[in-house]
């Protein structure tokens, strides 16, 4: 509600200026703009000077602002980045705008945030600070939240009346009716439509994840994560994972949310997930398509993982020899030319320069780096597993990979041991697994010889123990090349390049000294990390600073000013 005109008195008092003073006035209590100071007196006339700007503003963004201030700077969530320059003349916290710590800054989306960041936006970005104008960027994605929470909502009450008015409920027609009706307010495609509405279905029964939509706290393509990775789950469950990661979803990219919903929904209800992957195998294709470069793509769809993830290894494998032996191209183009080689019939080593070895490469295989609970393994459970660069993996998948590389000689057996929280506390290898009998079933409850081979297992291996907190530099070496453990304890805590929302597997990464080694001469696991190679320039750019305050934490200050952290990675428990 506006503030009063300069010379009306105020609602609640007569006209009259004659009239009895004594008769009684239905009090008004204050709100938080007035009781803060942030309200002008309606008798003393427009606010002046640094006060101004407050006889702009609506009560209700009054209000907005009120509570932001009254929550103090220790208790303003700090988003990805807010700010506003047309704030900067303002007293005091006030001034900060959008600014990380601001009274706008985390400020939940809505009618007060879209005035706020519309006047920014009409006033121009040209001359604001780069703080500030990221804090508007993040600004407008929490303003599309609301937006899109505000389109899915909307489609769901029309499909609900549609359904409503239907005699049959849940017929087709009443589907493709609605998609219409969509598809002509909205000027979709039957298909985008179609899409539309699978997703309002599916997020109108996850209301959590809707709330944080509205919220700002994600974005519709997370929304769109979970509806497709909650939707083989019964509605109970499905809302009961909503609720747990809701409120975390923000802080993840999609890739990793994804992941982390596919290894709750395997953990949940393993035979429903099972189900659906031999549901999807039903429809196993090669699709091939025309790229708009004018070259063409293929793929094969719905295949058996454990084979799909056997047969990406076996590429890579291939196109790193050809890497190592000259060939021209990066890993991708080489990898992109011998999966296309294997599909013709050709022998790779065709792709090898004149002058190298010719040596067939069609027979050689990759390494697959597994990772599962050695309950599941041994058939206690069905627990989920993991595998590096293709995600959780039922433990169906996990089982056959293993007796897949049981068979395989020169296969290398690792093991991790996990906290509570599942980061690595400790990492061994040995040359071979466990020496079990094929023969028993790799489901079983535990038979005797499988659980004594594996203890016997166990105690063969050397465990390293990753330090934790302070380093005491167990492993510090002199050089600037770390040995062949330390690296590969690193590539276990940090699965993947140490840049924020980068999936990069640590093993294609550079490993990288936190503070450079002609700086400190610190090789150790409490100053290195693996970063991919644009990461590794990105570190090194002007403006950006990474510090390695404990082993495997790292906090990357951007040229922005906000500081972005990532630790180490969790594994399956």
């Amino acid at each position: 509600m506006p503030l009063p005109p300069v010379g009306l008195p105020p609602p609640g008092l007569p006209d009259d200026p004659f009239c009895d003073l004594d008769t009684p006035v239905e009090p008004v209590e204050p709100t938080e703009a007035d009781l803060l100071g942030l309200c002008p007196d309606p008798f003393a006339g427009p606010p002046d000077g640094e006060d101004a700007w407050l006889g702009d503003l609506s009560l209700a963004e009054l209000d907005a602002l009120a509570e932001q201030y009254a929550a103090g700077p220790g208790r303003v969530p700090v988003c990805d980045g807010l700010g506003a320059g047309f704030t900067r003349d303002l007293p005091g916290d006030l001034a900060r705008g959008f600014a990380a710590g601001g009274p706008l800054d985390g400020l939940a989306p809505g009618e007060v945030l879209a005035a706020f960041a519309g006047e920014a936006f009409e006033t121009g970005f040209a001359n604001l600070p780069d703080d500030e104008l990221v804090g508007v960027l993040c600004a407008s994605r929490r303003l599309e939240s609301w937006q899109a929470a505000m389109e899915f909502t909307a489609i769901a009450e029309l499909d609900k009346r549609r359904r409503e008015a239907a005699g049959r409920p849940e017929s087709s027609r009443v589907h493709d009716h609605v998609n219409a009706e969509l598809a002509a307010a909205l000027v979709l495609t039957g298909r985008s439509a179609d899409a539309l509405l699978d997703l309002s279905r599916g997020l109108a029964r996850l209301p959590a994840v809707l709330a944080a939509l509205a919220a700002g706290q994600i974005d519709r393509d997370r929304a769109a994560v979970f509806a497709a990775e909650l939707a083989v789950l019964d509605a109970a469950k499905a809302a009961a994972v909503a609720v747990g990661f809701a409120g975390i979803a923000g802080t993840m990219t999609t890739g990793q949310l994804r992941a982390a919903l596919r290894a709750m929904v395997l953990a949940l209800d393993p035979d429903a997930s099972r189900e659906r992957a031999e549901a999807g195998r039903r429809h196993a294709r090669i699709e091939i398509w025309p790229e708009s470069s004018g070259n063409s793509g293929i793929a094969g769809r719905e295949l058996p993982a454990a084979e799909v993830i056997e047969a990406d290894q076996r590429i890579t494998a291939i196109a790193q020899a050809l890497h190592e032996a000259g060939a021209p191209g990066d890993l991708g183009h080489l990898r992109a030319a011998v999966f296309t080689a294997l599909l013709t019939g050709r022998d790779p080593a065709t792709l090898m320069p004149a002058d190298a070895k010719d040596d067939s490469l069609a027979a050689m295989t990759g390494s697959v780096h597994l990772t599962m609970p050695a309950s599941a393994w041994l058939g206690h459970c069905d627990a989920p597993g993991e595998v590096t660069g293709f995600g959780p993996a039922d433990a169906g998948t996990c089982r056959d990979l293993a007796e897949r590389l049981a068979a395989s000689t020169g296969s290398r057996w690792c093991l991790t041991l996990t906290s509570a929280d599942g980061q690595a506390v400790a990492h061994g290898c040995a040359a071979a697994g466990p020496r079990i009998s094929r023969e028993l079933d790799p489901r079983a409850t535990g038979p005797p010889a499988r659980t004594a081979a594996w203890q016997a297992w166990l105690a063969s291996v050397q465990l390293h123990w990753l330090e934790r907190g302070s380093c005491g530099h167990p492993r510090r070496v002199k050089s600037y090349r770390p040995g062949r453990t330390l690296r590969h304890l690193i590539t276990i805590r940090h699965r993947t390049c140490g840049f924020p929302g980068c999936t990069r597997p640590a093993v294609r990464c550079d490993l990288d000294h936190t503070v450079p080694y002609h700086q400190g001469r610190i090789t150790c696991e409490c100053n290195l990390a693996p970063l991919c190679r644009q990461h590794h320039k990105t570190k090194q750019a002007q403006g950006w600073r990474l510090d390695q305050p404990d082993p495997g934490t790292l906090v990357w200050t951007a040229p922005h000013g906000r500081d972005y952290s990532v630790k180490a990675d969790s594994y399956p428990v």
